[in-house]
């Protein structure tokens, strides 16, 4: 393929943008914003914050695609120490505990594959282990969905990131310094391998050069530049805390709510560069409902400071609330898969890429997977295009 054109710079875009220049692609990428990273950004300043909790899961495919070129190497990640694991706390009936019900780590253990697709998961499991391992598994599964109900999406969806996020080892881990410095390692590749990249680049309707074009934007925004309003499929709301306070030992590092979809983070317990000395820096994400309010997630939050960190509004030196909807991957109903969103391969030389897609994956591994989708299609697109004009018979070519 000659040249192919990218919109949008964030894990989407740059993971397309290295996949077709190794492959011998001249690319151009454009970022509307001042800098890369989109959703994988780390804040400037004092306080090295992503934009609500973040973590690379090992099980995936672009795991081993990052090891590879060198962008994930040991001494990039950050681990938790032993000590830190041993304060993971759960919420549950109103009180913390040091360890999770047993109906919940038999649930977790299940494969995806032996899930539904038409059924809910709350009917699935209640049928299987009763009304409170459906309630607790699915709260617990929202650390991976972002959604304030759970229990109502498809039980095969639910459960692989049940099944991902309380795997034994943990196959989450944390990127050193943020997620951004990933970004700046992925930015450094593409700049290695020829990238063109174009920050403060705002693209307004498709190039008319006729080159393969892959949008690498959030899906709002793909279907603004592409002119299909229907263009859409179903995300989560939620409420997203950020908080600095002066360090006081012993204090939870997660404290998972079984009550209620919610979870409280304290992100310095594996990485202490992401706040100033003697500080730690605190990240949360609590679900709410179409009806509900941010101040209905923040008072959530401060339930679960309350019961984790006691004393946390005296130590409080830095504070950000907000609401982040539409921006946290793709939800499946009951019926419905990966397979049902909108498509990678929209025609004529266009394709969507990112985390609400027709891919497969867990969060991130959604928008790696679409992008080098995309990229293998445009290829082959070229291909057969090419031996077309020269009359080639690609079976026998």
């Amino acid at each position: 393929m000659r040249k192919l054109t990218i919109i949008g710079g964030g894990f989407a875009g740059l993971t397309a943008a290295i996949t077709a220049a190794e492959a011998g692609t001249s690319v151009t990428l454009h970022e509307a914003h001042r800098t890369l990273g989109g959703r994988g950004r780390t804040a400037e300043g004092p306080y090295r914050t992503n934009e609500g909790p973040h973590a690379l899961y090992s099980g995936g495919p672009h795991w081993t695609w990052l090891r590879q070129r060198g962008l994930l190497a040991p001494e990039s990640l950050a681990p938790l120490p032993p000590s830190e694991a041993l304060r993971f706390r759960f919420h549950l009936d109103g009180a913390l505990r040091r360890t999770p019900p047993l109906g919940l780590l038999r649930q977790a253990r299940r494969p995806a594959e032996a899930a539904p697709v038409d059924l809910d998961f709350r009917t699935w499991v209640t049928g299987l282990a009763g009304e409170r391992t459906a309630r607790v598994a699915a709260a617990y599964s929202g650390v991976a969905l972002f959604h304030h109900d759970p229990g109502s999406l498809s039980a095969r969806f639910v459960q692989e990131r049940l099944h991902r996020a309380a795997s034994l080892p943990p196959e989450a881990h944390f990127v050193r310094g943020g997620w951004g410095q990933l970004i700046d390692r992925m930015a450094a590749r593409a700049w290695d391998l020829g990238v063109r990249i174009q920050t403060s680049s705002r693209v307004d309707e498709l190039p008319l050069d006729g080159g393969p074009v892959i949008v690498a934007t959030a899906l709002p925004a793909a279907a603004r530049l592409l002119g299909e309003p229907s263009l859409a499929w179903e995300s989560g709301r939620t409420v997203l805390l950020d908080l600095a306070l002066r360090t006081r030992k012993g204090e939870a590092f997660v404290v998972s709510d079984l009550d209620a979809p919610g979870w409280v983070e304290r992100f310095t317990a594996q990485d202490r560069s992401l706040a100033p000395a003697g500080q730690q820096l605190i990240q949360a994400q609590l679900p709410i409902g179409p009806g509900a309010s941010k101040a209905d997630g923040v008072a959530h939050a401060e339930r679960l400071l309350d019961l984790g960190f006691p004393g946390w509004r005296e130590r409080t030196v830095w504070r950000r609330e907000s609401v982040s909807q539409g921006r946290t991957g793709a939800v499946d109903r009951p019926g419905t898969t990966w397979r049902d969103r909108p498509a990678v391969d929209r025609g004529d030389g266009v394709y969507l890429v990112g985390d609400q897609v027709a891919a497969p994956g867990v969060l991130s591994e959604v928008s790696f997977t679409s992008a080098v989708e995309a990229v293998s299609l445009a290829l082959r697109a070229d291909l057969l295009e090419r031996h077309h004009k020269h009359g080639l018979d690609l079976k026998h070519a």
